[in-house]
């Protein structure tokens, strides 16, 4: 996150950028976006309206669905992912003290940690601490 603070960019906004560079050039939907995040909560809308008032990214209505609205990339946007990448990587390097092993344990162990259910003594809990 703090890479991102010079930017005035969050990492919910910078994860809309990169979905957006692997579709570039072509359009994508605001509804696949959504799809394709990390943080499944994020009101994807609301993060494409603050990256068009960046100049960030242009949006238009879906020539096969007028319902729907297309999102592209623009070159600021492009040129900025282009600079965060060199600062990112200079960071991964700065984890020099992980082996590749390592590295992909730690990846498993926080997928399982995204991806795990709360236990029913945990939903137990929640509920007694709300309804109080």
């Amino acid at each position: 996150m703090e890479i991102f603070k010079p930017f005035d960019l969050t990492p919910q906004q910078y994860n809309v950028l990169r979905i957006l560079r692997g579709q570039y050039p072509e359009p994508i939907t605001v509804i696949a976006i959504i799809e394709r995040m990390l943080d499944k909560m994020s009101n994807a809308s609301r993060l494409v309206d603050k990256l068009l008032a960046k100049d960030l990214v242009i949006r238009k209505v879906c020539p096969n669905d007028r319902r729907a609205v297309d999102v592209i990339i623009t070159q600021k946007g492009l040129d900025l992912l282009a600079e965060l990448d060199v600062l990112q990587q200079k960071w991964e390097e700065q984890l020099y003290g992980l082996t590749e092993c390592e590295a992909n344990q730690l990846s498993c162990l926080l997928d399982k940690l995204r991806n795990s259910e709360p236990s029913n003594e945990l939903e137990e809990l929640t509920k007694k601490i709300t309804n109080n």
